[in-house]
């Protein structure tokens, strides 16, 4: 977990962070997480230690020393690892390399599929270091068939050593309620690129001319604050906090252009609420016809799916529910366990 910054992973450090959980709750192996000091606290209730030796590390300046440091120096850690039968590396970068068989996480291919929206620097830096990693590794564990079919045919991976292992949900948390629907959608996502907000602020301003009583949440760090009519941002939330958005919303709207996998339109159709979502990426392996797909390019065709949503919330809530509840973390956590027992 050498990489882990909290707050600044986005979804890779929920998926890292609920993994460990899971198996400290239900995993049937040995396991030891090597944190570091910036996170010494992040164990998920597994036998941890703080890597002293790995640089204190937030912003990226200083976190590409860390990682460079560590990969020019790598003994004092490869110390700390030399028990260990099998090591994975769930943020994708195998820092240090160790000679025992060794698994990376790939979640995406986002700077290969949509590369103009990374900086040059960026572009140099993934090149380098996570596609050497995941080359490197004696299995590569992605998080949806779309990655694992990205990753065969932009990275040349053989797909005997890829493993599709899908991500989890957290029924405890997001589970449906008796709060009364309130007239506004949903947008859990940061201000990213990719995340296209600029298209749904069009296909909003559409519906409001026959709702105009609809109103836009979003969020997220990171948001302007000046934001369309009818628009606002609620910043960072609690998982709480956003479990009752899920469960107070008219409807969740998710017309992001690439997902590795897509947690949002689970976690919302968890807590009953319907989704209309885009039909990119991995999106429709994730939800199937338990949301109304999408174009997100098309702001119309945006608009027509929230629109159809909101006049039968009933078939998707229902619909949404059971697609929900095929994944969870349990399942995450003994699909790992048959992957580290593959090379133990």
């Amino acid at each position: 977990m050498l990489s882990l910054v909290p707050g600044e992973l986005g979804g890779s450090e929920t998926y890292a962070r609920e993994l460990l959980r899971a198996l400290a709750q239900t995993g049937q192996l040995e396991y030891r997480v090597l944190l570091p000091p910036v996170a010494p606290d992040s164990g998920g209730g597994l036998p941890s230690e703080v890597a002293t030796e790995y640089l204190t590390a937030r912003t990226i300046p200083r976190r590409l020393l860390a990682m460079s440091l560590a990969t020019a120096r790598p003994r004092p850690l490869r110390r700390r690892l030399a028990g260990a039968a099998v090591v994975h590396y769930p943020f994708t970068l195998r820092i240090p390399t160790v000679p025992q068989p060794s698994v990376v996480t790939l979640l995406d291919t986002q700077h290969l599929d949509l590369p103009h929206l990374f900086s040059r620097a960026e572009r140099a830096f993934r090149h380098l270091a996570w596609h050497r990693s995941v080359r490197g590794a004696d299995r590569v564990i992605v998080i949806s068939e779309f990655v694992r079919d990205r990753a065969v045919a932009l990275l040349g991976l053989d797909p005997a050593r890829i493993r599709v292992i899908h991500l989890g949900l957290d029924h405890d948390a997001f589970r449906p309620g008796d709060e009364e629907r309130e007239p506004f959608l949903l947008y859990p996502a940061r201000p990213w690129a990719h995340k296209n907000h600029a298209r749904l602020f069009e296909a909003f301003a559409l519906l409001r001319r026959e709702r105009p009583e609809l109103r836009l949440l979003l969020t997220g760090g990171g948001h302007s604050d000046r934001l369309p009519d009818g628009v606002t941002s609620a910043g960072l939330v609690s998982v709480a906090e956003l479990a009752s958005l899920y469960r107070r919303t008219a409807a969740v709207v998710f017309p992001s252009l690439y997902e590795g996998f897509g947690q949002p339109p689970l976690e919302a159709m968890a807590c009953g609420a319907p989704v209309a979502c885009s039909d990119a990426a991995s999106l429709p392996e994730v939800v199937g016809d338990a949301a109304r797909l999408f174009d997100p390019h098309d702001a119309d065709a945006i608009a027509t799916a929230v629109d159809e949503v909101l006049a039968d919330p009933g078939v998707w809530s229902a619909r949404g529910l059971e697609r929900a509840a095929r994944y969870s973390w349990t399942a995450v956590a003994r699909d790992h366990d048959a992957v580290y027992s593959e090379l133990a």
